[in-house]
C-alpha cells in the first residue's frame, strides 16, 4: 500500500513535500518522493490524501476509556467536587456498561488519530475493547486499598487479573501492567508491593503523583478536601489515627515506599513537584505523562513542562480523565499545552514541532516503544494518520507541524492506521464490532445516568 500526501511529517527529521510511505506487512518499508515511489512500486495500491499531512499516529499516555460514557453527565466543579460526583455516577454502571463505555472511548480515539493509549482500568473492559478495535497500547490494572489488612488481597487479585487480561489480548499489540490508585486512596504498602510485582513479572507500572493541590496538601499536611474522615465509609480505614502528615511532597512520599524500584515506571500528572522531585524522577528513570487540558479544567494546576524537558526526563502528553474534557483529542491537547506554557513562561518559548513530538516519539519513549512506533522510519510499525490541511483556516502555511498543532482538531483526521490496518476513514470505522449497536447501547446508558 502506497500512502501519498502533500506533506510527510516524520517527526524525527524535517517534514517534506509531495511524499509517500510504502506499507507492507504492517511495517513502513520505504519513504520518499511520491512520484519516485509510484514508479518504483507500480503494483502497489495507492491512496492519495491530497493536501494533507501524513504523520505518526498520536500516542495518549493517560486515558480512562471506561469512563467515556459519563462525559457530559458530571456537573462542572473543582477537582474534589468532580471526583465525588464521578464516584456517585459510576455506581450506576454495570459490567456491560463499562465495556460499551470503553468501546465509545476507543472509537473516539481512532477518530481523533490516536493509535496507541496507556489506559487505566479497574474492570478489564478497556482491555477487551482495545483488542476488538485494533488499538495498540498498555492497559494498567488499577489497584488500591486503604485498610492495611486488605492490601495483600488487593495485590493478589490484581496479579490474577494481569495474567488473565494478558492471555485475552494480542501480546504484540497490547501489554498489561499495574497502577496503584491515587495516594489518598491507597495504603502506602500498595506502592511497595505493586513495584515488587512489576519488577518480578516484568510488567509496566503507572502511578498518579501530585495531580492536585488537594492531594499535595493531603500528603504533606494530613488534611485537605480529600481528608480520610470523609472516606471511611468507602475505604474501611481502621488504623488510628487514620492519616498523619508526612511533611514531604507526593513524589518523596511515594519514593520512600519503593514505588520507583520497578524497571518501567510512568508517573501521571506530576503537577505539584519540586526541583528535587524532578531530580529523583530522573535518577530513577521515571517517565512523566502530562495532562494539561484535564488539569486546567479541574483547577489542578499546571505541570512544569520546561523543567521536565530541561532535566532530560522522558515526558509526553495524555488526555487524562475522559469525563473532565470535551473530547479525547490529542491535537487539542498539544495546542492547549503549548498556549498555556507560552503564556505563563515568557522568554521560554516552546515551538509547535516540540509539542508534536510530545504526543508521538517522546510519548513512545515514555512507554519504551520508540523502536517500534512514534515516527515515520523504515522498519517501524505502520501506525500512521492523515490530517487534512485543506481548510481555509489552515492556508497559506508551509509549516505542517505548526498547522497541525495550531489550526487543526481531531475532526481533521482523514485516516487512522494501526499496524498497517486502516481502522478509521472519515466517518467510517473498520473494526471488529458492530458500531451502530454499541452506539445505541451508549445512548441507552447515558439516558440511565441522566435519569
Amino acid at each position: 500500500m502506497l500512502l501519498c500526501a502533500q506533506y510527510i511529517v516524520p517527526v524525527v527529521g524535517a517534514p517534506f513535500q509531495n511524499g509517500a510511505v510504502l506499507v507492507r506487512d504492517g511495517k513502513i518499508c520505504d519513504i520518499g518522493d511520491s512520484e519516485m515511489l509510484k514508479l518504483r512500486y507500480p503494483e502497489e495500491r495507492q491512496i492519495d490524501y491530497g493536501r494533507a499531512a501524513l504523520m505518526p499516529g498520536f500516542i495518549d499516555l493517560q486515558t480512562h476509556l471506561e469512563n467515556s460514557v459519563m462525559r457530559g453527565t458530571i456537573k462542572d466543579g473543582s477537582y474534589t467536587q468532580w471526583l465525588r460526583a464521578m464516584r456517585e455516577t459510576s455506581t450506576k454502571l454495570g459490567a456491560r456498561d463499562w465495556y460499551a463505555s470503553s468501546v465509545l472511548g476507543g472509537l473516539e480515539a481512532l477518530t481523533n488519530g490516536i493509535t496507541c493509549v496507556a489506559d487505566i482500568s479497574s474492570t478489564g473492559a478497556s482491555c477487551s475493547a482495545m483488542q476488538k478495535l485494533g488499538l495498540r497500547g498498555v492497559v494498567y490494572r488499577e489497584v488500591g486499598a486503604m485498610d492495611r489488612r486488605l492490601v495483600r488481597r488487593a495485590i493478589c487479585n490484581a496479579e490474577n487479573d494481569v495474567v488473565r487480561w494478558s492471555e485475552s489480548v494480542d501480546s504484540e499489540r497490547i501489554k498489561v501492567g499495574i497502577a496503584p490508585r491515587e495516594s489518598y486512596m491507597c495504603h502506602p504498602e500498595i506502592y511497595t508491593l505493586a513495584a515488587n510485582l512489576a519488577r518480578r513479572e516484568g510488567i509496566p507500572l503507572s502511578i498518579t503523583i501530585g495531580g492536585s493541590y488537594e492531594e499535595a496538601r493531603f500528603i504533606r499536611f494530613g488534611a485537605s478536601n480529600l481528608s480520610v474522615a470523609n472516606m471511611t465509609d468507602r475505604h474501611g480505614y481502621v488504623e488510628v489515627p487514620p492519616w498523619l502528615p508526612t511533611g514531604v511532597s507526593p513524589v518523596r512520599y511515594i519514593l520512600n515506599w519503593g514505588a520507583f524500584e520497578a524497571d518501567n515506571v510512568m508517573a501521571a500528572h506530576c503537577v505539584h513537584v519540586e526541583d528535587e522531585d524532578i531530580n529523583k524522577l530522573k535518577e530513577y528513570d521515571v517517565a512523566v505523562a502530562m495532562c494539561p487540558r484535564c488539569n486546567a479544567q479541574l483547577g489542578m494546576g499546571m505541570a512544569p513542562l520546561r523543567d521536565f524537558i530541561r532535566s532530560g526526563l522522558r515526558v509526553g502528553l495524555g488526555t487524562g480523565y475522559a469525563t473532565a474534557i470535551d473530547a479525547t483529542d490529542m491535537i487539542a491537547e498539544t495546542r492547549i499545552a503549548m498556549l498555556l506554557h507560552r503564556a505563563l513562561n515568557p522568554g521560554r518559548f516552546i515551538a509547535a514541532d516540540d509539542m508534536l513530538r510530545l504526543c508521538t516519539i517522546e510519548a513512545a519513549r515514555a512507554l519504551h516503544m520508540e523502536d517500534r512506533v512514534g515516527s515515520i522510519e523504515v522498519g517501524k510499525l505502520a501506525d500512521l494518520v492523515a490530517v487534512d490541511l485543506s481548510g481555509s483556516h489552515q492556508a497559506p502555511n508551509d509549516d505542517p507541524a505548526f498547522a497541525i498543532v495550531s489550526t487543526c482538531t481531531g475532526g481533521d483526521v482523514l485516516m487512522t492506521m494501526v499496524g498497517g490496518e486502516i481502522r478509521y476513514e472519515k466517518d467510517k470505522w473498520h473494526v471488529d464490532i458492530e458500531v451502530a449497536r454499541d452506539i445505541a447501547r451508549v445512548i441507552e446508558i447515558r439516558g440511565k445516568l441522566r435519569g
